[in-house]
């Protein structure tokens, strides 16, 4: 008699092999992409920061139902125009797109009192800009003392949204930044682009290592969750490409490299702690599956169509199928779309076509484009 223990492969489901859960159903078929660590009860507070692409689940969570947090709503006299020209809305607080996990770790420990905020301003044609958000302000602020101010209140915010919130969903964004040789800390964008003045003696360019991402993203979770144990974290990754890159390889095996990084960091966290989970947004969009035909024909910027297929994906690993978050991908009309997103991908469209896709949200990386019109 054959006793023989099955070999661990016998019983894995369809979705484990590439055949059957990839290559021999349609492409917006593929479901079970996501498998929740955590239930999401539409009651609980759920906070998002990161890069650009964390905007689409806090507008997608807001459009279902579920409590977006807003830590630091716009004030009542402005109209929803206004109040995006503010970037207030945006995010769960008012610090414009945070793209490195180093970012993130010096805003939470700036907020919680763990370090001293830096007081550099940066002044253009006689206006201040905030280095750590300066596109966050419409023509910059009259003094170096009401960019602090600003500054104050959004703090206050992040305080608010770590002590009163109950996810925090984080998109990761990017490997690069720029850096303060003498001061330490992490600027939002190179200085001299938005506003300031390079300084190549007090500035410097980082592509941060594995290593140093992993340590800053778990030092400021841990920090979240000494002043709010009940904190849980969904972690994603951005899945459009680098603007720009100055780590002299090509844009496009810089934003591989980039995004590889900021995937296994994500995957090692998630593996680490219960507490955390991880989306696989980044997955979706770029998997070879789906042929590029999620993004606009700059092959940059995610299509409505791309991004409604990912939160379909995400609202179905929380059970809730029926969700106003993007359900007709599978449909005649959707499918019909994406081929002729698919062609059009191969003919170059004008600038302003291209560009359509980011007309919708805010990301400050997408203006050092400027720099390249030469």
């Amino acid at each position: 008699m054959n006793t023989a223990a099955k070999n661990p492969y016998e019983d894995l489901p369809k979705s484990a092999f590439w055949r059957s859960g990839v290559a021999d159903v349609s492409p917006f078929s593929i479901s079970e992409l996501w498998s929740p660590k955590h239930k999401l009860s539409k009651k609980k507070k759920i906070v998002t920061a990161g890069s650009c692409f964390a905007q689409h689940i806090g507008r997608a969570l807001a459009k279902n139902g579920y409590s977006w947090f807003d830590a630091e709503p716009a004030p009542q006299m402005f109209d929803p125009a206004i109040s995006k020209e503010f970037n207030y809305g945006v995010f769960s607080f008012r610090t414009g797109n945070i793209y490195t996990a180093t970012a993130l770790k010096q805003w939470v420990y700036w907020a919680l009192g763990k370090e001293e905020q830096p007081t550099e301003a940066w002044e253009k044609d006689g206006r201040f800009y905030d280095p750590f958000r300066p596109a966050i302000e419409p023509g910059g602020f009259s003094s170096a003392e009401e960019m602090l101010e600003s500054r104050a209140a959004t703090l206050a915010a992040i305080r608010r949204a770590i002590t009163e919130g109950d996810r925090f969903v984080f998109t990761l964004g990017l490997t690069e930044g720029w850096v303060n040789t003498k001061q330490k800390y992490t600027y939002a964008m190179c200085p001299g682009t938005l506003a300031g003045t390079f300084d190549p003696a007090a500035h410097a360019f980082k592509n941060f290592s594995f290593s140093e991402i992993k340590s800053d993203l778990i030092a400021a979770l841990r920090a979240i969750r000494e002043e709010n144990p009940q904190m849980s974290f969904l972690l994603t990754v951005s899945p459009v490409p680098l603007t720009a890159t100055a780590s002299g390889d090509h844009v496009l095996t810089a934003t591989t490299y980039s995004k590889s990084v900021l995937r296994a960091v994500a995957g090692e966290v998630k593996e680490k702690f219960a507490y955390v989970d991880y989306f696989p947004s980044y997955e979706i969009i770029t998997s070879p599956v789906f042929r590029g035909m999620f993004y606009e024909p700059n092959m940059r910027s995610v299509h409505p169509d791309g991004v409604s297929f990912v939160m379909r994906s995400f609202f179905e690993g929380l059970g809730a199928t029926d969700s106003d978050g993007g359900s007709d991908s599978e449909t005649p009309k959707a499918k019909a779309r994406a081929g002729k997103r698919k062609k059009a991908a191969r003919t170059p469209a004008p600038a302003s076509e291209a560009d359509d896709g980011e007309n919708d949200v805010v990301c400050e990386e997408m203006m050092l484009e400027t720099f390249g019109n030469k």
